[in-house]
């Protein structure tokens, strides 16, 4: 999106975004060719280091500057930047104050790896940089620029606690430039305290948060009409709507973990609901349960586990009929009843607690699959939400219908300029271009990697993994190294937390019952003898600090207990250790009759697999890996099959609209 021309000095009475339009095929391959040209012309070393020489030539006098010309500097920038926009030269020199009065407020210097970050980020694209390479100080960089620029900047992250603890972090930086830094959470209800958040020169937001509040501004704007009108209307005296709306429109977005928040949590349509009509509900949803009880997988029904879905056989249909007849009116009607009958089946058997929600204050919360962390503002939609919580016998919330949806790859397109940064993006920059003509530039680490990656092991049965794992453990802390390991839920995570509690090894436990104490958990993993055992992508966005005895012993142990949906995923992961060239080390220890392994591979894998494993010990290394790279990679696959779909139901959606004169 760096072809996008930023308007500086956006109108406060205009709602600037990008215009969606299809794309032609031929205009399309076009632009593939010119991203991979685009990809090699910013990672070029030549050019990198020649924008490096500019900013050190532009920071050269300012270390001795005074105050009065540290401001005098920032007004010239300002200046500079509204006039020219963000060009190499403009850049560099807003960069190299930048660094001077974050040296001078954090005592934080920005390296020059930190420095190339920020440059691509800039030009709209995304910084792929190392885990533990300062990203959080980087994304000051190109947002700090914009804003004097006067482009309404959003810093989006991926949950509340990175939200308020990078404003505040970095507030003293934006402040000294004399730029607002704002911060929304879920915790903030008032929508005034939003709107003068959003009104700050640099906002930072989850992606929840900012999509949904775009979707509340889409329904007090009504259908989308063009800038001419909106111009038309304030000429006439007609009310602004600028007074009611939350954002100031989608300038420029900053997407830290990109790859999390484009990729992982593409996968489903964000829905902006409000109470909704419902059947007879608990007897309803009750009945519902109790006729789907009664139905024999196989025979009667079957189910996908991998996509969580269930579909009727003939004969299910048949038994369903025969059995609902009696009860008589909302049962009748035979596409109605086997709506909610299968929607129970999920309920039954495709929604595991402590896997895909939990039970918390007689609340059923969801999930987030990609994160690891409870969502409670979020429902499953159709009834599903209800039947789980018949199931779990906790008090039924009221149905919700659907106001506006929106997934987010519509809504990220629409920013006239998107960037990003994380340390895993290489899988999926493909896609990242394809859907939001967003180029992936690594960026070189500023210290060489020490993690040392051991042989993967994977184990024939589950109980032989867990004693691997509770073995390896043991054997780290005996040597006073900290270790962290990763589980795939919160069921599993307790199972192991018992195994080591029965085996006399202390230990900390986070998941999302213990999502509150997420930062405190992680940033102490790094201490002598700590072992941390934690849901795979939890803590992700906080340090962890090695305490230099531990350092001097190895570094962080880091386990993974099964492979991630992704590829990337388990680099995440291992990217907790070894982080800025500490040492470190990572292992995966698995276990062949894992879930996903056994969707893949179906009941004909196991019995082979005990065969091949002797007592317990491991199977043969090439075979292990094998096992488990096919399932994962059929993994990324259907995902990207999912989010694919989402977005042909979108544009469908958005060509009936179109067509119907409705708004979005």
């Amino acid at each position: 999106m760096s072809s996008v021309a930023l308007r500086p000095g956006v109108s406060a009475g205009t709602y600037p975004e990008r215009e969606e339009s299809p794309e032609p095929r031929l205009e399309r391959l076009v632009r593939d060719g010119l991203g991979a040209l685009a990809r090699r012309r910013h990672a070029d070393r030549k050019r990198r280091d020649g924008f490096l020489r500019s900013v050190e030539e532009a920071g050269a006098g300012l270390a001795q500057a005074s105050a009065a010309q540290i401001d005098e500097c920032v007004q010239g920038a300002r200046r500079e930047l509204i006039s020219s926009g963000l060009g190499d030269p403009a850049l560099a020199r807003a960069f190299a104050l930048v660094r001077e009065v974050a040296r001078r407020t954090l005592g934080m210097t920005h390296y020059d790896v930190q420095l190339v970050g920020g440059w691509v980020m800039a030009q709209g694209m995304l910084a792929e940089m190392e885990t533990g390479e300062g990203k959080t100080l980087t994304a000051t960089l190109p947002a700090c620029a914009a804003a004097l620029a006067g482009i309404p900047v959003h810093v989006v992250s991926v949950n509340d606690y990175l939200v308020q603890r990078d404003a505040d972090a970095m507030r003293p930086v934006y402040e000294a430039l004399g730029l607002r830094v704002g911060a929304v959470t879920e915790s903030q209800r008032e929508p005034a305290a939003r709107r003068a958040a959003y009104a700050c020169d640099v906002t930072y937001v989850t992606n929840k948060q900012l999509a949904f509040d775009y979707l509340r501004d889409g329904l007090v704007r009504g259908p989308r009409r063009d800038p001419i009108s909106l111009r038309l209307e304030r000429l006439r005296d007609e009310p602004e709507q600028g007074e009611e709306l939350m954002l100031r429109g989608l300038c420029f977005a900053i997407v830290d973990e990109a790859d999390s928040v484009l990729i992982d949590e593409a996968r489903t349509p964000l829905i902006l609901s409000g109470p909704g009509a419902s059947p007879d509900e608990p007897r309803t949803y009750a009945r519902a349960l109790e006729l789907a009880r009664a139905l024999e997988e196989g025979d009667d029904f079957q189910l996908d586990r991998g996509a969580r879905v269930a579909a009727l056989t003939e004969r299910g249909r048949d038994r369903l009929e025969e059995r609902a007849q009696p009860l008589g009116g909302f049962w009748t009607g035979p596409r109605r009843r086997e709506e909610w009958v299968v929607q129970a089946l999920c309920a039954f058997h495709l929604y595991q607690r402590d896997r895909h929600y939990l039970v918390r204050n007689e609340k059923v919360e969801i999930i987030d699959q990609p994160t690891g962390r409870v969502t409670p503002d979020r429902s499953w939609e159709r009834g599903l939400h209800q039947l789980i919580e018949a199931k779990e016998s906790v008090p039924l919330t009221p149905p919700r219908e659907t106001i506006a949806r929106i997934s987010y790859q519509r809504f990220f397109r629409r920013y006239l300029r998107l960037a990003g940064m994380t340390g895993t993006a290489r899988e999926v920059a493909r896609e990242l271009w394809s859907v939001y003509r967003l180029n992936t530039v690594p960026v070189p680490p500023r210290l060489p990697s020490r993690r040392e990656r051991l042989p993967t092991r994977v184990f024939a049965a589950d109980a032989e993994r867990w004693s691997a794992v509770v073995a390896r453990v043991a054997e780290i802390h005996r040597a006073g190294r900290a270790v962290l390991v990763g589980t795939c839920s919160v069921a599993s995570s307790e199972h192991l937390s018992g195994l080591l509690r029965d085996a006399g090894l202390a230990h900390q436990v986070l998941n999302a019952r213990q999502d509150a104490e997420e930062a405190a958990v992680v940033a102490a993993a790094g201490q002598p003898g700590r072992i941390t055992v934690a849901t795979n992508m939890a803590g992700r966005g906080t340090d962890i600090g090695l305490d230099p005895e531990v350092a001097e012993r190895g570094g962080l142990y880091v386990i993974a207990t099964r492979r991630g949906d992704a590829r990337r995923i388990d680099r995440q992961l291992f990217g907790r250790c070894g982080r800025q060239g500490d040492p470190g080390s990572c292992e995966a220890i698995l276990a062949a009759d894992d879930e996903p392994l056994r969707l893949y591979y179906r009941a004909w894998l196991l019995g082979p697999a005990q065969r091949l494993s002797r007592n317990g010990a491991p199977l043969g290394r090439r075979i292990g890996e094998l096992l488990t790279w096919l399932p994962q990679r059929a993994e990324e696959r259907r995902h990207a099959r999912l989010r694919r779909s989402l977005m042909e139901v979108e544009d469908y959606l958005r060509d009936l609209l179109a067509f119907s004169g409705g708004a979005e």
